[in-house]
């Protein structure tokens, strides 16, 4: 039996992340991703699946939609397009960094453009999904 990961290990793996049926990134069939856990490389509710497994090893895990947070609609924000360069790519789907308190940034989606608007979700991109997190565990330290 290998080592069992920890909180602070360094653990290199391959992973799969799904959402609503939808991969968003795989590793699977390339090159392993190494992590340093508690660092933030990997998100908090990622890191928590991992504790406790045994190196090596495979292992789905599907999260409830509460894991990156509920969605929270007083997060939508609808800003006026004149706010945003002119330059700027204003497209639903991109993201932006914008001031929501003065010296405070946030970064966010632009969920809808118009003529007049653009409003911009500040939540996590996964707040309120249920994800599908997939991992192959090669080595820990």
């Amino acid at each position: 039996m290998g080592e069992c990961i920890r909180a602070g290990s360094l653990v290199t793996l391959r992973y799969r992340l799904s959402c609503d049926g939808r991969e968003l990134v795989s590793t699977m069939d390339s090159h392993p991703s190494t992590f340093q856990l508690g660092t933030g490389e990997l998100a908090p509710p990622l890191e928590d699946c991992l504790i406790g497994m045994d190196s090596p090893g495979q292992k789905s895990f599907d999260l409830a939609p509460t894991a990156f947070g509920a969605h929270n609609s007083s997060l939508m924000r609808r800003v006026a397009r004149s706010e945003f360069p002119a330059e700027a790519k204003l497209e639903v789907g991109e993201a932006v960094t914008m001031a929501v308190k003065p010296g405070q940034q946030a970064s966010g989606l632009i969920r809808e453009v118009n003529a007049e608007s653009v409003t911009v979700d500040l939540n996590h991109p996964l707040a309120g999904k249920s994800v599908r997190f997939e991992v192959d565990v090669i080595g820990v330290l």
